[in-house]
């Protein structure tokens, strides 16, 4: 019986059933056009970017005197009050208990 039903949707199929037609030719051949333009465009954009994001124009300054080594530099003294001045952001504190709405457990 299942043989029968097997032969009678052969029979039934038409011939160009899981062929591809021109429509997918056409697909086909648009996204390889796509593709390549793609490539083209990033090999244009890599072909921009610099070898290394190092800045060049790095001069370490090497002092002249020896008390150069110990005056501050500009922005020194503002660095130094900030690490000394007290966080904007404390952690919380441990009150004994796990959420701040209950009472603490006796």
């Amino acid at each position: 019986m299942s043989i029968d039903l097997i032969a009678a949707a052969k029979d039934q199929l038409p011939e160009d059933v899981g062929k591809s037609g021109p429509l997918g030719l056409l697909l086909t051949l648009l996204l390889l056009i796509a593709v390549f333009f793609l490539v083209r465009s990033m090999s244009k954009h890599l072909k921009r970017v610099p070898p290394s994001f190092d800045p060049t124009d790095r001069i370490e300054e090497i002092p002249d005197t020896p008390a150069e080594l110990l005056d501050p530099r500009p922005g020194e003294q503002v660095l130094d009050e900030l690490r000394k001045a007290p966080r904007a952001i404390e952690s919380p504190r441990s009150t004994g208990h796990d959420r701040p709405d209950q009472p603490p457990r006796d």
